[in-house]
């Protein structure tokens, strides 16, 4: 057997440059680079081995791990799942800093690899420099916070077991029904130390994304209910982007004459025009989409993981109704009493369309989504129009950026009012043109993502749409991308505060407390000048007062050369209406007779619950 001797950082960085995958009949490297900061733990071996590689694994370096990270889940969502970026940090704060990413990307079932120093396999040295001490357990370090968050964990502490550990984490990470991060803590000392590792390790791998085939079986149960149907409705979900089905599914749905309602994560799966889309569903959804979903006697639910926000706390769908779980996770497709149908969303799709041959279900049942679905455009048209109001709200922000931007630009956003406000009014002139994080609804991810995004599809424009508290939670990519030459587009929209989680607080009887910075424990109400703060880091800034002064903006950005900041002033306190339910937990026992009367609320929504069993 022949052999080479390399130290265990650089046999992980060889391996990772001979992984390949095919995509469009080419084959493309299946990492499309490293964000990585330095310290301590990783750069002395880690930063040693990824030198010589970087035109061929570039390595980018964020300005927060926990940012890195988020940018390489923009990266791989782009990519619909299909190229990975790894994430790299020292030990301590800077691992910890990426627990709150690999989250974000378990909950949104996204490939992700993770790499972070570890304190020393000999353990000589202990305490080391950012080791935090378990009294009772010696084998501990900060690196197992991971273990919930992830897929695939594993801590090398001997150069040769990288041999066994990196084949199972890609595995892991390219199979659809386990697909997540993978982390691995990489000792100090081990990764420094040398190995004579077998040649064949690194030989070149080229990998393909399986579609695993459902069981004949259930495609037939899931045809026989179909058949039945006299109310079906397809709800599409991320999997649909990510089995690459979406021309599937809008075959389908005009062969056999079946709605199509679309949860956040697989908004955009259809154009808005589509013939039968009726609109996205839940709580952030469509009054036309919730309708059919209400009325509803079979559910093809694809690809979905059926989110709170997608189910309204389960109270949207008819006890009555069967669903047809069609997933490539055992876990997803059996919810809620679901016929489960597991396998890929493309393959299911196709092999049930052929097994219903010519049946179409009632076109009077078409014609009233179709009609709800006019209504629905006509209250967008009217809540996102154009205005000359002095202060625009969310949605007129929205409104006037979808009506000038390109066909393929992407609109990305993820936590606070942004989510509900883009999934109800931005409509979709080409596929997959909407990205919104909100299995995780993690703040921050807005500007991080996009630059992944970017990054990932440099041909296109990238508008993130963010609120005043995620810029401020987390906005230091912006110079990332100046430095590195992705340009986005950022419309940073102020309104105060936390508007959004106010606009709760109100609605379950509470007084507005800790959310907007005017009601918060303050000395003096500042407010941030986010024009200057975005060009003291390089990107082209400006402040409108207006959606026509919007409009020009956003023309100027198209135009310009790098990452230009739009800030517009928005509403505080006007949303698109909803008619969902959602379940949070309001208090039994108040002295606030409002709090009283939504307990009552409460209440009266827990009864309407389908219950899981």
């Amino acid at each position: 057997m022949k052999t080479v001797r390399l130290t265990m950082a650089q046999a992980l960085v060889r391996y990772l440059t001979a992984q390949k995958i095919v995509i469009d009949h080419e084959e493309v490297p299946l990492f499309g680079g490293v964000f990585a900061i330095f310290g301590h733990g990783n750069v002395t071996c880690l930063g040693e081995a990824l030198e010589p590689v970087r035109d061929v694994l570039p390595t980018w370096r964020g300005q927060n791990e926990q940012s890195m990270a988020l940018a390489a889940i923009g990266y791989t969502k782009m990519k619909k799942r299909r190229q990975i970026m790894v994430s790299l940090s020292s030990i301590g704060p800077g691992a910890t800093n990426m627990v709150t990413a690999a989250a974000v990307a378990m909950a949104n079932r996204l490939p992700l690899l993770v790499l972070a120093g570890d304190t020393f396999a000999s353990r000589i040295p202990d305490p080391v420099l950012q080791q935090v001490e378990r009294f009772d357990d010696p084998t501990i370090s900060v690196n197992d916070c991971f273990k919930p968050v992830v897929r695939y964990w594993d801590r090398i502490s001997r150069p040769e077991q990288i041999i066994g550990s990196l084949p199972q984490a890609v595995a892991t990470m390219l199979d659809p029904a386990t697909c997540g991060p993978a982390f691995i803590g990489l000792a100090q000392d081990a990764q420094a130390e040398a190995y004579d590792y077998p040649e064949a390790f690194f030989a070149e791998t080229v990998h393909r994304i399986p579609r695993a085939r459902p069981d004949a079986d259930s495609i037939r149960e899931a045809v026989s209910l179909l058949r039945k149907a006299k109310k079906p409705l397809i709800i599409a979900g991320g999997g649909v982007h990510w089995s690459l089905a979406n021309d599937a599914v809008g075959a389908f749905a005009e062969k056999h004459n079946v709605p199509v309602a679309e949860t956040i994560n697989g908004r955009t799966s259809l154009v808005h025009d589509h013939p039968m889309n009726v609109g996205p569903v839940g709580i952030n959804g469509s009054t036309s989409g919730n309708a059919l979903a209400r009325e509803a006697d079979v559910i093809l639910a694809v690809g979905t993981r059926l989110q709170d926000f997608v189910t309204a706390s389960w109270t949207l769908f008819p006890e009555s109704a069967q669903i047809i779980g069609l997933n490539a996770a055992r876990f997803d497709a059996a919810k809620h009493r679901s016929l489960a149908v597991v396998g890929d969303a493309l393959v299911g799709i196709e092999e049930m369309s052929d097994a219903l041959t010519d049946w179409q279900a009632p076109g009077s049942w078409s014609k009233k989504g179709a009609k709800a679905y006019g209504a629905w455009n006509d209250l967008i048209d009217k809540n996102s129009g154009p205005t000359n109001a002095e202060v625009p709200t969310y949605a007129q922000v929205v409104g006037a950026i979808n009506r000038i931007c390109d066909p393929t630009d992407l609109a990305l956003t993820a936590a606070g009012g942004l989510p509900g406000e883009l999934c109800q009014n931005w409509r979709a002139k080409t596929p997959a043109t909407f990205d919104c994080e909100f299995g995780y609804s993690c703040m921050g991810y807005e500007i991080a993502g996009a630059w992944g995004a970017k990054m990932a599809d440099p041909d296109r424009d990238i508008i993130s749409m963010i609120g005043d508290g995620s810029y401020l939670m987390m906005n230091s990519d912006i110079y990332s991308t100046v430095l590195t030459g992705h340009k986005l587009i950022i419309v940073v929209m102020d309104n105060g505060g936390f508007a959004v989680i106010n606009r709760l607080q109100n609605a379950k009887g509470s007084k507005s407390f800790n959310n907007l910075i005017a009601d918060c424990k303050i000395e003096n109400l500042v407010e941030v000048d986010f024009e200057k703060h975005a060009a003291s880091m390089g990107a082209l800034a400006e402040t409108v007062h207006s959606i026509g002064e919007l409009e020009q903006a956003f023309n100027r950005a198209k135009q310009a050369d790098r990452t230009s900041v739009i800030v517009v002033k928005v509403q505080s306190h006007e949303w698109t209406p909803g008619d969902a339910w959602w379940e949070t937990g309001v208090p039994e026992v108040s002295t606030r007779k409002e709090v009283r009367a939504a307990r009552a609320e409460h209440e009266e929504g827990k009864g309407k619950q389908r219950v899981g069993v």
